[in-house]
């Protein structure tokens, strides 16, 4: 049996932090790792409606590391496209792509019907990417495989699941290629592909699996240029907390749906049964953080630490935690006055229930707005922390008299010596650890930081770079 050299192609994410896409060639059978959604800039989001550099229909595995829009995003597109194989994630990463993905497709519908009425398109009619019926296509392909337990996919190719961290159910793919007589001189090949690589001492994920022995590492470079805040999360979050509390006012959290949400819950929770702080409401206001939440207590076991209450539940369900999914309960919490919490999405306030509680809440002093995340230039979230102190919300102008300030040290990333720390228990140098996933800064930056401290060879592809990997000696 004539088994090739193992082809990689970095088809995504490469030289910038979205699009996350690879293809490994083994042996004439095609698997592809990630297919994420472009995002930010037009001239990137232009890319997710390039027709593939492959056929989609030969693509017989996909194996995706987590959720995030940037690494599943365009799954029910490649289906749409013809991809009919296997996809292959933890059971956590299931639940939460059924989650997201629906909710893409229907912003998506709802974001194509609104350029059609206002003629912002030049397109006869502007289309989504996807629709719903893509995405339930999508989800008909999903294979569970839970972290650790190795799955042969044919003669001379399987995988592993291992845990990185980052967020519910994320996972580096370790994947072997040849070798039991299916490979070049029963020549096997290990590549690594990390997915999104966590923090170590997170609040919720459990530490990173550090990373194996490889032939090939493709590693991501988010914070590759960049170190974290180490200050107490905690005590940043009292501070503020007892802070608004004094003033009578109620304190904004703008939070990711998926992760940041159930993050600020428990370290709420946390202030309360420590006894630092008295007990005091938080309203979760978003439907998709609701459905979230629930699935971050269907695996308790998945956490760094235990979500199971006294009582048998979850701590994210607490006495004090009251939950909102219709618009009506929304509208209703513009009545309530501190000490109390909203927490609403999105992250960035690029849109969602938490831009009517800025219009509502901004203009009060007494009030907070607390900022727990990376904030790109340009968005509403962006000038509040760069002090705005007046911002345009729903075309109405708004004064911000409401303390803005952020929580550092929330980022879900490995800064750079985490990144390092990643790398630490590999003793045989690989062939090449390829840096992605990242602005060509960190890339850059971290490649060399990995050349000087562990003298590893490195590489920064380009987007549609394709390279052999190795030869049979």
């Amino acid at each position: 049996m004539t088994f090739a050299m193992p082809r990689l192609s970095f088809l995504g994410a490469a030289r910038t932090v979205t699009g996350s896409q690879y293809l490994l060639e083994a042996n004439g059978t095609l698997l592809m790792v990630d297919c994420g959604l472009y995002q930010g800039e037009k001239a990137l989001r232009l890319r997710n409606w390039a027709e593939p550099e492959f056929d989609p229909a030969r693509v017989r595995w996909l194996i995706l590391t987590h959720t995030h829009l940037d690494h599943v995003g365009r799954v029910p597109r490649l289906v749409k496209q013809g991809f009919r194989g296997c996809i292959f994630c933890t059971p956590p990463t299931r639940a939460l792509a059924e989650l997201m993905l629906k909710d893409s497709a229907h912003l998506q519908k709802e974001d194509a019907g609104y350029f059609n009425r206002k003629g912002y398109t030049k397109h006869k009619p502007a289309l989504p990417l996807y629709d719903e019926q893509d995405v339930e296509d999508a989800l008909g392909l999903f294979e569970e495989t839970p972290l650790g337990e190795e799955r042969e996919l044919t003669k001379g190719v399987r995988f592993v699941f291992r845990d990185a961290g980052h967020i519910l159910g994320a996972a580096s793919a370790e994947i072997i290629v040849g070798g039991d007589g299916a490979g070049v001189n029963g020549r096997e090949w290990r590549i690594v592909f990390s997915g999104d690589i966590g923090r170590f001492d997170a609040v919720l994920a459990k530490d990173p699996e550090p990373a194996p022995d490889a032939d090939f590492i493709v590693m991501e470079s988010t914070y590759g240029s960049r170190e974290h805040d180490e200050t107490s999360v905690l005590d940043q979050l009292e501070a503020v907390l007892k802070s608004t509390f004094s003033r009578g006012g109620v304190l904004l959290v703008p939070a990711f749906a998926v992760s940041r949400a159930q993050q600020m819950i428990f370290l709420m929770e946390e202030l309360v049964t420590t006894g630092r702080m008295r007990p005091f409401p938080i309203h979760l206001d978003s439907p998709m953080a609701v459905d979230a939440t629930l699935i971050y207590s269907r695996f308790p076991d998945h956490h760094r630490v235990s979500l199971r209450s006294i009582g048998g539940g979850s701590v994210l369900y607490g006495k004090w935690v009251h939950l909102h999914k219709s618009r009506k309960e929304s509208e209703a919490l513009n009545e309530i006055r501190g000490p109390a919490v909203i927490v609403s999405s999105s992250g960035m306030l690029a849109g969602g229930r938490i831009l009517h509680h800025c219009r509502v809440r901004l203009p009060h002093a007494e009030n907070t707005l607390l900022i727990t995340g990376y904030q790109a230039a340009t968005t509403l979230g962006r000038a509040l922390l760069d002090g705005a102190r007046r911002v345009r919300i729903h075309k109405q102008e708004v004064a911000v008299r409401a303390a803005v300030d952020e929580l550092r040290g929330m980022s879900g990333h490995a800064d750079s010596s985490e990144l390092l720390r990643w790398l630490a228990r590999i003793e045989a140098p690989p062939r090449c650890v390829f840096i992605t996933h990242g602005e060509e800064e960190s890339a850059f930056a971290l490649a060399e930081r990995i050349r000087k401290e562990r003298g590893f060879k490195t590489h920064v592809p380009s987007i549609g770079e394709s390279v052999e990997l190795g030869t049979s000696e």
